[in-house]
């Protein structure tokens, strides 16, 4: 289905469109872009940790980069929109386990409970229940909460999605579990470490993350803000404990795993004897960090209070386990290089004399790592007044390593950003390929996601497949992703990254200039589900 919404674009891409004929794009440099990774990755920020000294190190250089580009602060006359986070930490002092009859799986060794500033303490028995995939997704095809009771227990969900399912609405699905089980009456969601998933994920590098710390921003109530609503437990089942937690089962795990293989395969869900016993302590702390917001005017009197948003993150992870003595996370493509592509993006608006007629937003943003929560945030926060927010093109960790050939643009299919997205391909001889790691998720795992929830159509730019570019992605997240060797060392292609910086522009300023904002198609199940009354758009014959 993909395939062919994006190929019918395309066949429209060098037709006169709403919008009319593209501005001409200006020069992008790898050699400025290089210069801004290259700042951002250094040693001193020390992993740009969400409210870190090195975090606000790395802001004050975005703002200063703002106003160099005579770009207006964003937020009533100031460059940062400050959130407010509480930091739940693991208790080092306390025990943290989960107890399967009379088995105990430790913390960070065969489970991974997260730490949760909203339930710091806890101690609680309970019976847990096997629920398929816990979605409650008719949309998918999936009812995996029918026939069984989960009021008062432990859903037991498998990861991700039913194979062969559509992959950004399961995607969506999945983000939504937490607040699936809530509905049906559960006190909280164990999931279990699959075969799939550590093909994403090695359980070793899971069980890391039991130490790090759990941010949230804080809600207008003074709360910890959980989306999805906030569960008690929450947390995963690694290969053992959750071959202790199915003895006896009435199916085993090797059925389940073999059923999940199968396309459309949901297996059914059913009570498990044994009793679940989980203690969970954590320290609670409050911070703040800052969204840098720099804002162009639009030309056009009338659409100039309409806004395109053009985002990065600039936090990283900080500073993480040593590998040869090194616990540095510099975090040069994820996301040094998205939030210096975007720099450069701003720089050709401020400086190609043809200011775009709606008004955009640059946003770098904080804490996506802890959760996509400065886009949350902003989402939830927009600084427009009495304007509206009605586009979104993110920028996340494009792997510019080779000279790529094509272009993946998460959430594009599902408003009229496809076809600005495949005349912007189609301008500079790139193809556009469909996501080929559906399992990885990434429609969720970004800083567009918010906003599509938000109900405003959104992209997210990845560099594709095609050629080396399957090889080059492999090789990043196996030896990589979140590790201290995403740094200044990789191979950088730096005019793979001057022509990424220009797909993003070209859509951008595509979006900023059209005659209409970005619809969302008729019948799109995130345009029905969060944008109910927007006015949608007929999807283009092929």
């Amino acid at each position: 289905m993909k395939r062919l919404v994006i190929a019918a674009a395309l066949s429209l891409a060098a037709c006169s469109s709403q919008n009319g004929k593209q501005a001409a794009s200006p020069e992008f440099s790898g050699d400025r872009i290089r210069a801004d990774v290259t700042y951002f990755a250094d040693d001193k920020l020390e992993g740009r940790y969400t409210g870190s000294p090195g975090y606000m190190t790395a802001a004050k250089y975005v703002a200063d980069r703002f106003a160099e580009l005579g770009l207006n602060p964003g937020n009533n006359g100031s460059w940062y929109q400050q959130v407010p986070f509480a930091k739940a930490t693991r208790r080092k002092d306390a025990p943290s386990y989960v107890r399967i009859g009379d088995r105990q799986f430790d913390n960070g060794g065969d489970v991974v409970l997260y730490p949760n500033g909203a339930f710091p303490d806890q101690s609680i028995d309970a019976d847990a229940v096997f629920v398929g995939y816990g979605i409650d997704g008719p949309e998918i095809g999936s009812r995996d909460y029918d026939g069984v009771d989960v009021k008062g227990k432990i859903a037991i969900v498998l990861y991700p999605f039913p194979k062969g399912a559509p992959s950004e609405t399961a995607a969506h699905m999945l983000n939504e579990k937490a607040a699936m089980a809530k509905k049906h009456g559960a006190i909280g969601v164990l999931s279990i470490h699959t075969p799939m998933r550590e093909k994403v994920i090695k359980w070793e590098r899971m069980g890391e993350r039991a130490d790090q710390p759990d941010v949230k921003w804080i809600g207008d109530d003074g709360k910890p803000r959980y989306p999805g609503p906030n569960l008690p437990v929450f947390g995963n089942l690694g290969p053992k404990a959750a071959e202790a937690l199915f003895e006896g089962a009435p199916t085993s795990l090797a059925q389940i795993y073999a059923e999940m293989e199968k396309d459309g395969g949901k297996p059914k869900g059913f009570p498990l004897a044994k009793k679940l016993h989980i203690e969970r302590h954590s320290d609670v702390t409050k911070l703040q960090s800052p969204n840098i917001l720099g804002v162009l005017e639009g030309s056009d009197p009338k659409l100039k209070n309409e806004y395109i948003v053009l985002s990065a993150h600039l936090d990283h992870l900080g500073r993480v386990k040593a590998e040869n003595g090194d616990d540095i996370a510099n975090g040069a493509m994820d996301n040094a290089m998205g939030v210096s592509t975007m720099l450069e993006v701003a720089r050709a608006f401020a400086k190609d004399g043809q200011r775009p007629k709606r008004s955009i937003i640059f946003a770098a943003l904080t804490g996506e790592e802890e959760g996509l929560l400065g886009a949350e945030y902003l989402a939830q926060h927009p600084v427009v007044g009495a304007g509206k927010v009605v586009g979104l093109v993110n920028l996340d960790m494009p792997i510019v390593t080779y000279d790529f050939q094509d272009v993946v643009a998460y959430g594009a299919d599902h408003s009229t950003i496809s076809e600005a997205v495949a005349r912007a391909a189609n301008s500079m001889g790139l193809k556009l390929s469909p996501d080929p790691e559906p399992e990885q998720v990434s429609f969720v795992r970004s800083d567009h996601y918010p906003f599509v929830v938000q109900g405003i159509p959104a992209v997210s730019f990845d560099l594709g497949p095609a050629g080396p570019g399957a090889k080059a992605t492999e090789d990043f997240l196996a030896n990589h992703y979140h590790r201290v060797s995403d740094d200044m060392k990789l191979p950088f292609n730096w005019a793979a990254a001057a022509r990424f910086a220009q797909i993003n522009y070209l859509v951008a300023r595509d979006l900023a200039d059209g005659a209409a904002e970005p619809r969302w198609y008729k019948g799109d199940y995130f345009g029905d589900q969060f944008a109910k009354r927007a006015v949608k758009a007929a999807r283009q014959a092929q």
